[in-house]
């Protein structure tokens, strides 16, 4: 009998807090955190029509986890009487580790992915920023990102200064005639051709490579391929790098 009159007042108050804790700070947390899924995921699915590095999933889980523990930095501060700021500080340098993993040097002259990785620095302030409850702020820097990731792109693509890596395919009756005439109509535009690769069938020879340029030299060399009489047919397999 003794112990159950321990245990029972016991019980009531676990019950107690937990009805307090579902009520009060569970339904900011959950808001806070679905909020930070969507405005994560906003940006991760621009990034992902692109084929970028980092994605939907990657930017998302970031948001969701910047949210989180900023709300575990202010809770468990609360709790346990300490720092509140302490465990967000963190935040930064992790995401450093994650930015730089998505920075590949492809090459001697071209690096890839420092969009991405200063893309997914943004994407933790908000959601430090949503798990702070600063949801105007929070929304206002994710319009403010999607606005500039597409009207920079746009301007980049209008005044021809991005260069990107571009895939084609070209047949022929020799690798070695291929070869020669493709060089041929590159060197007057000082370009060259790269991870190059050749296929023998039957009829004819296919060889595929990828250059890097601009847009409208891309288009350039398109055209002056094409209008070689040595090759048989000239193909754009699309975008590799950007």
């Amino acid at each position: 009998m003794v112990k159950s009159a321990q245990v029972m007042p016991l019980i009531g108050h676990i019950l107690q807090s937990l009805h307090h804790e579902i009520t009060a700070v569970a339904l900011v947390s959950i808001v806070r955190l679905v909020l930070a899924a969507i405005l994560g995921g906003l940006i991760g699915l621009e990034r992902e029509m692109k084929h970028r590095p980092a994605g939907l999933r990657t930017n998302l889980f970031i948001c969701v986890g910047a949210a989180m523990f900023t709300l575990l930095s202010d809770q468990l501060a609360v709790m346990f009487l300490g720092d509140h700021t302490r465990i967000a500080a963190q935040i930064i340098p992790g995401i450093g580790f994650i930015g730089a993993g998505s920075i590949v040097h492809a090459r001697t002259d071209l690096v890839t992915g420092i969009t991405s990785a200063a893309t997914l620095f943004v994407v933790a302030s908000i959601g430090m920023a949503v798990g702070g409850g600063l949801y105007l702020t929070s929304i206002f820097a994710t319009i403010l990102i999607l606005l500039c990731l597409y009207l920079l792109g746009r301007a980049e693509e209008a005044l021809n200064l991005k260069l990107a890596v571009h895939s084609y395919e070209i047949t022929g009756n020799s690798a070695e005639e291929i070869t020669h005439e493709v060089n041929r109509i590159l060197e007057p535009l000082h370009a060259m051709m790269q991870n190059v690769q050749v296929a023998a069938t039957r009829d004819h020879v296919r060889l595929q490579f990828e250059l890097e340029g601009t847009r409208k030299g891309q288009a350039r060399v398109l055209d002056l391929l094409r209008q070689s009489s040595i090759l048989r047919t000239v193909s754009p397999l699309g975008l590799v790098k950007a």
